[in-house]
């Protein structure tokens, strides 16, 4: 994974060191570190057995609101600056905050992203039939959780890093088609040590439960690099679609128990036709094009071999 740095460049600048001219690999080996070195000290196996023989003196809640951004988001930040200089983090976080897009983009990332989650549920045995409506007071406490989810569930602390900083350098090097697919298992896998912490949530032990997180995963990666594309490299974007991801859950308006005991398979049979379209539609370009419009003329280019 090289990348290019500015052949005029003096000897003894940053960019040309070993580091800078594998950044990708640099920014993974980081994103992963910093995060799991947080989180491996709450993992337990069986019977409570832990994996490391002490656990951090902090509640989980606090670290796992610290964990993304020990990991991809500052990872992101250190790579790029190294690679860089201060000219690449203006860039960065001229991305982190690019608004200005379209309502379009808004609803689809706040609405669009629920609705294609009910659309996974209906589908399956029984769960149409057990419907709810929500309370009045949904509303209130969806927003809640959003803003939660928003600053401390992860999408803030995880997209500047895996939008942001990887998708750029893996489209650029690999196409949008191949760089995502090399990206999603990568993010996925990255949440790895939270299977085995039992104050993330909803148990992932199960064969099933993996599978579909995994699948699932995958499958938003490229609803997340088709959002971060047409909307001109906006990081932005993906962050809201990836809060609406974490922050609605189908199970409120279902009752049956499919729903309740297999969390992840919605969102598999919602996004994964959508990822297919998406490659099929677009040819498997993602909207890359509408990215490389907006690309600034003085950022740096990937090498190709």
């Amino acid at each position: 994974m090289n990348i290019v740095a500015n052949t005029m460049q003096p000897k003894g600048s940053p960019r040309n060191n070993l580091l800078s001219r594998h950044p990708l690999l640099l920014y993974f080996i980081l994103a992963y570190a910093g995060s799991w070195l947080l989180a491996l000290p709450y993992v337990r196996f069986a019977h409570g057995v832990g994996l490391l023989p002490f656990r951090w003196p902090v509640p989980f809640v606090v670290s796992a609101a610290v964990i993304p951004f020990a990991g991809p988001f500052l990872a992101g930040f250190v790579v790029t600056g190294l690679t860089e200089g201060p000219a690449g983090i203006r860039r960065l976080i001229r991305r982190i905050v690019l608004w200005r897009v379209g309502l379009w983009w808004y609803l689809f990332a706040l609405v669009g992203i629920p609705l294609i989650t009910v659309l996974g549920a209906v589908v399956l045995p029984g769960v149409l039939g057990s419907f709810r409506a929500p309370a009045p007071s949904w509303v209130l406490t969806y927003s809640i959780s959003f803003v939660i989810a928003f600053f401390i569930g992860g999408p803030l602390g995880e997209e500047p890093g895996w939008r942001g900083f990887a998708l750029p350098r893996l489209q650029e090097r690999y196409g949008p088609l191949a760089g995502t697919l090399i990206l999603g298992p990568l993010h996925v896998l990255w949440h790895l040590p939270y299977f085995f912490i039992p104050e993330w949530g909803t148990p992932r032990d199960t064969i099933l439960e993996v599978s579909c997180y995994v699948l699932s995963g995958i499958a938003l990666t490229f609803v997340y690099t088709w959002l971060f594309n047409r909307t001109k490299g906006s990081v932005l974007l993906p962050i809201l679609a990836h809060t609406s991801v974490d922050a609605f859950n189908p199970s409120e308006f279902f009752l049956a128990p499919v729903v309740r005991g297999a969390t992840n398979i919605p969102f598999v049979i919602a996004f994964g036709p959508v990822a297919l379209l998406l490659m099929i539609f677009t040819r498997g370009r993602l909207g890359y094009q509408h990215y490389l419009q907006e690309a600034e003329p003085d950022a740096p280019r990937t090498a190709r071999s």
